[in-house]
């Protein structure tokens, strides 16, 4: 299969054709070539501060870095860490059978170094091209895929368009939306329409995200649940937390992890209360993008508190307040450590983050009431926890204070969210499920 020799992809429907979206579809491509030009800049200047890997830049450009095995080709798309993570239980599957390999591409380095550790025989990682249409051609010309697996919400134009016209059958697994891109993909429902008709099945976490795939014009939808429940706990350092812990000692600590600007301030509100009610208490920041912690340290040293960093190699001292962990990678460490954890983008509108991940280690779950990226599993969790949301800092303090106080409490929750994390499991199979059928389809075709 080359892109001198396509497989003809069947055209959409009759009622999923829309001239706006073929239009819309156009000037996005005709964007990314009025701005080839400066691409190679912005990926140099990307590489400088450590994003893109200066060594694999022609990956980004299509330029495979190895030959393509002999074979079935599986090829998995995850944007960064956590879809690769949550990916690897089904590369696993994928591969029981004999004769296949995996092709994991994902966008960022600190993925890319994670999977060059974790990823079984057969299986292997290259840096997803660029949404520039020559770009995905070459990268499909080079290893022309048997199937296509996306992961969660990487609806990039070109690389869907290029893919379905190449004949690959495309499976967008493990979907979800955050309200803001479903809005603004419903701002240009033409163009979503469009290319949602190249993808041949939607598996989604929920049954708001399946509504809102078939809002935008999905013709296959189905509910999987989230991989993420199957998936393995995040790795750690077993040395780095061994340090870690022994730093600590016997100090209970506040973990609130994946905090976005505005959350600090409500998050700093309650480790002052908790000060007055447990004075040895640690409490440790862990922002959602590490280069805020430099800001986040002296807003927190501008209310009076001691700060350590993380990013400076520094591990809290006994008079340390506060403890930001502005580092990439490192959460499988901190919600070992800690005995409950409250998760940020759910104070602010940012629809909160993956709860899953340290129930599944049996740490209960905070959260705020912004939980729409994962709204259902949110709801599972506290239920079972029997919480609510936090609505403040007073709440939040009062919740906190709770749980370090009463550690056989937060035990028995925390044995809770773990089952509840075993009761949403079952996506796994509904995937592979998915691909068997159509990497059958496409080897009738």
């Amino acid at each position: 299969m080359t892109f001198e020799k396509r497989i003809p992809a069947p055209p959409p429907k009759s009622d999923e054709f829309n001239p706006g979206g073929v239009i819309a579809l156009g000037a996005y491509r005709s964007l990314w070539w009025a701005l080839s030009p400066f691409v190679p800049f912005v990926l140099r200047h990307r590489a400088a501060r450590g994003k893109e890997d200066i060594a694999r830049l022609p990956e980004r450009f299509g330029h495979a870095s190895r030959e393509r095995p002999d074979g079935t080709l599986i090829w998995i798309h995850g944007a960064s860490v956590g879809e690769c993570l949550a990916a690897l239980p089904l590369i696993a599957r994928l591969l029981a059978l004999p004769g296949r390999n995996v092709l994991l591409t994902s966008g960022t380095v600190t993925s890319a170094q994670l999977m060059s550790e974790r990823l079984p025989p057969h299986a292997f990682h290259q840096y997803a091209p660029i949404d520039r249409s020559n770009a995905v051609q070459k990268f499909l010309t080079h290893w022309r895929p048997d199937l296509a697996l996306f992961i969660e919400s990487e609806l990039w134009p070109n690389r869907v368009v290029e893919t379905h016209y190449a004949g690959v059958p495309i499976a967008l697994v493990n979907a979800r939306l955050s309200t803001k891109s479903f809005q603004g993909w419903r701002r240009a429902k033409g163009a979503a329409r469009r290319l949602l008709a190249c993808i041949d099945v939607c598996l989604a976490q929920d049954t708001r995200v399946a509504e809102q795939l078939r809002i935008l014009g999905a013709p296959s939808v189905t509910i999987s649940g989230s991989l993420k429940a199957d998936s393995p706990p995040l790795p750690v350092d077993d040395a780095a937390l061994a340090t870690f812990r022994g730093a600590l000692g016997e100090r209970p600590l506040f973990l609130a992890a994946q905090t976005h600007l505005g959350e600090e301030e409500t998050v700093l509100d309650a480790a002052q209360s908790l000060r007055q009610k447990v004075p040895n208490a640690l409490t440790v920041i862990v922002p959602r993008h590490p280069d805020r912690g430099d800001a986040i340290a002296v807003l927190a040293q501008m209310r009076g508190f001691k700060v350590a960093r993380r990013a400076l190699r520094e591990l809290p001292r006994a008079e340390t307040q506060i403890y930001v962990a502005d580092t990439l990678g490192e959460l499988g460490l901190f919600y070992r450590a800690a005995k409950f954890a409250f998760l940020g983008g759910s104070l602010v509108p940012r629809g909160g983050h993956n709860p899953l991940e340290p129930a599944i280690l049996g740490a209960p779950v905070l959260t705020g009431p912004h939980t729409e990226n994962f709204d259902e599993t949110f709801r599972a969790l506290l239920a079972a926890q029997g919480n609510a949301p936090i609505r403040n800092a007073e709440e939040l303090s009062r919740e906190v204070i709770r749980l370090l106080s009463d550690p056989s409490e937060t035990e028995r929750l925390g044995a809770r969210a773990r089952s509840a994390v075993a009761q949403l499991a079952g996506a796994l199979d509904r995937t592979v499920d998915a691909a068997e059928h159509l990497l059958a389809r496409h080897a009738r075709a």
